[in-house]
């Protein structure tokens, strides 16, 4: 997300209209339904964590356990065994 200038975008009698509302503050403007995505639609970290965690559940499979899981990603044992059990299910 980057920031505009309402100066720059919005029509002189809109933005004096907001700044009676909020004058010089910040105001975040949501996306129209149609237009939002699904997180992580834009780059690669959805398919980057789904791969992570197909290889997680691939370990702990082979004998691995979430202790050992954790340390080696870096993660909690908690998140561990959410993944597993995400995988697991599906």
């Amino acid at each position: 997300m980057s920031y505009k200038k309402a100066n720059d975008v919005l029509p002189h009698s809109l933005l004096r209209a907001v700044q009676q509302y909020i004058d010089g503050e910040y105001i975040y403007i949501p996306r129209k339904a149609d237009n939002k995505l699904p997180w992580g639609a834009r780059t690669e970290t959805r398919k980057t964590r789904q791969a992570r965690n197909r290889e997680i559940l691939d370990k702990h499979l082979a004998g691995c356990s979430a202790a050992e899981l954790a340390d080696q990603y870096f993660l909690s044992t908690k998140s561990i065994y959410k993944i597993l059990n995400v995988g697991k299910n599906s």
